[in-house]
């Protein structure tokens, strides 16, 4: 079923996905068309008249308005049956006034990929329509208009690395292979999984893997999500826990770390009605210490980014800093639960990048036009906490502290024996009391 379903025609593709479409057709190119191409490629004129009449269509794309699961949106999908769902000057053509239908009326873009790459019997000229498809993604985010896309099988070369790879949100389908080399050029000892969708989902690549029956229901939440904005600055979430406060700074500590108690997850499925997510930093790498997504409240999307209790790794902040940027460029307020001991600090994540991944974080959040609540709901455990927090409107839960560094290390740095860390860690005021008292915090939220 999903291979079957990952093989659609264009039109199967669209009908499986929306209620009503109605195609539109890009302005021809001026002049004669040359029989056999811009390269004279002896055969090609006849190859197409074949890839017509064994598919009905006339170029590898097809696109127009539509409707999915109520929501308008600008349709632009492949047929794989058109050699390949190559791209063409023609392909290029169709698929620039999608994303220019889309950016025109403001409705989100839906693209459904399956594309073996740039066609070789247009050459060069077939290969620079990428460059025509990445300003137009860069025209589409600049107008702040959401693109989603579906990967079906296969989505593959520059069609990928475009439409796919250039989209904001990318859903796949079951067993699609996705990858830049198609399956003829890739190297002979290649790990096929890593072609995948699952094995491109487990590497940070595509955002979620999705059954085909499933595919208008997600992606209709999706459309909701991302077009209507929830106004801003949405609320703290209310405290899951115990309203006492701690009596001292250790107990404090205690507390935050105290296994049993609520973490992000609880507390993100008390929020929202439905959580979408965004997973992974684009450069091969996930954390799942770190939940990122949009949600549904009231019917309306937030972002969020949300600690798990665990030290926060380079791909975590990666994708933090890129869910943040995306809210931005669409209007979504930001949520985010700080709770984490600290930035992971081990050989691996210096290697890859923890310095200039929180960086990232901290210049997303304060470059952020949107509203950003922060919530702190366990251990705000120094600077990769702090990455998180928004400057003027972070709360505090009764179980959390924020701390310049935790106690133990505190004391270690000061040269005190570690028995002395409940004492360092009532110098520090890191109460959530404490925290009010400094300022550094709004309000202490409680139970509802």
């Amino acid at each position: 079923m999903a291979e079957a379903a990952a093989r659609l025609t264009a039109r199967a593709a669209i009908a499986l996905v929306a209620e009503s479409f109605t195609e539109h057709r890009a302005r021809p190119p001026e002049g004669p068309a040359r029989p056999d191409g811009p390269l004279d490629w002896e055969g090609y004129g006849a190859s197409r008249a074949r890839a017509a009449e064994r598919t009905g269509e006339d170029e590898s794309v097809v696109y127009g308005e539509a409707e999915v699961a109520g929501v308008p949106c600008a349709v632009l999908a492949f047929e794989f049956g058109f050699l390949g769902g190559s791209l063409g000057r023609s392909t290029g053509d169709r698929i620039c006034a999608a994303y220019g239908l889309a950016r025109e009326r403001r409705v989100p873009l839906v693209s459904l990929v399956a594309t073996g790459g740039s066609r070789m019997q247009e050459g060069m000229v077939a290969l620079t329509q990428l460059q025509r498809v990445a300003r137009e993604s860069v025209l589409l985010r600049e107008a702040g208009v959401p693109h989603v896309t579906v990967l079906r099988d296969p989505a593959t070369g520059g069609g990928w690395a475009t439409v796919g790879a250039g989209a904001d949100v990318l859903l796949a389908l079951p067993g699609a292979q996705i990858g830049f080399a198609g399956s003829r050029v890739r190297p002979a000892d290649a790990d096929p999984a890593a072609y995948t969708a699952e094995g491109q989902l487990a590497a940070g690549q595509v955002d979620a893997v999705v059954p085909p029956g499933e595919l208008r229901t997600v992606l209709g939440h999706w459309l909701t999500a991302l077009a209507r904005p929830a106004a801003g600055p949405v609320p703290p979430p209310d405290a899951l826990g115990g309203d006492a406060l701690p009596e001292t700074g250790w107990d404090a500590v205690r507390r935050a770390r105290e296994p049993g108690r609520p973490r992000a997850e609880a507390y993100l499925d008390a929020y929202f009605a439905r959580r979408l997510p965004l997973t992974g930093d684009r450069c091969g790498g996930t954390d799942p210490g770190m939940l990122c997504g949009v949600g549904l409240r009231d019917g309306y999307g937030v972002a969020y980014v949300a600690q798990c209790g665990t030290a926060t790794r380079p791909a975590g902040y990666r994708t933090a800093a890129r869910v943040v940027r995306l809210a931005d460029r669409l209007g979504l307020p930001v949520l985010t639960l700080v709770d984490t001991p600290g930035a992971a600090n081990d050989a691996e994540a210096e290697r890859t990048g923890a310095g200039a991944a929180i960086a990232d974080v901290f210049a997303a959040v304060a470059g952020a036009r949107v509203p950003v609540t922060t919530l702190v709901v366990g251990e705000g455990g120094s600077g990769g906490a702090l990455a998180l927090a928004a400057p003027d409107n972070t709360w505090a839960t009764p179980n959390s502290y924020f701390s310049v560094i935790a106690p133990e290390p505190a004391a270690a740095i000061l040269k005190r024996p570690q028995d002395q860390a409940p004492h360092t860690a009532d110098q520090l005021r890191l109460r959530p009391q404490d925290l009010l008292d400094l300022g550094l915090v709004r309000g202490i939220v409680r139970r509802s």
